[in-house]
């Protein structure tokens, strides 16, 4: 149990890292997305290759971010029963789904688009548009790269949900944080939201 427990822990950490090096990524993409704006819309001015850096920002925020977000139950689902289920039966329910849907899933695309990115190296890709970004091969290598990441986060939460269906659950993944401070308002996800 003490090796799972660490493996959980290390993959956990390893995304929480990732997570946070993405997210200014957002930060990166408001300040291009303004720049873009305020040069077309007041100089009358427009360039490739800020447009293009716009959807490989998102695109690298989307693919890389995606294992972190599934860290933290962000994925959008349809969880009208989900969400009243006990924690064993949500484990059995992530547990199946991550064996026979993640996972594979994962490792489906990782192969796949290994010759679809050694192939973007082999030409050194750039854009195919005149005054595009070069080096579109990198942004290519981001989608294994992603996957990878979300297979980990895979491995983590099936590993989870095996301790919690065996009677031994792992620490929550929020127990080491503070609590939020109480501000009379119902928080969302836990029965209501603000109005």
């Amino acid at each position: 149990m003490k090796v799972i427990a660490r493996l959980v822990k290390l993959i956990d950490g390893f995304n929480d890292k990732v997570g946070y090096l993405v997210s200014w990524l957002t930060t990166l993409m408001v300040l291009v997305v303004c720049f873009d704006v305020v040069t077309r819309y007041m100089l009358n001015e427009s360039m490739v290759a800020v447009q293009e850096l716009e959807w490989h920002i998102f695109a690298l925020i989307f693919l890389l971010g995606a294992a972190y977000t599934l860290k933290e139950e962000g994925h959008v689902r349809v969880d009208v029963f989900y969400s009243r289920f006990s924690p064993r039966k949500k484990a059995v329910i992530d547990f199946i789904g991550c064996l026979i849907f993640l996972i594979p899933f994962s490792i489906l695309v990782i192969w796949t688009s290994k010759m679809f990115v050694q192939m973007s190296w082999a030409v050194h890709e750039g854009s195919p548009n005149p005054g595009g970004l070069p080096a579109r091969y990198l942004l290519k290598a981001a989608i294994p790269a992603g996957f990878v990441l979300v297979l980990l986060q895979g491995i983590s939460l099936t590993l989870r949900s095996f301790c919690t269906l065996i009677g031994r659950p792992l620490p929550d993944r929020h127990q080491d944080q503070p609590e939020p401070p109480d501000d009379g308002n119902l928080q969302p996800g836990k029965g209501g939201g603000h109005a």
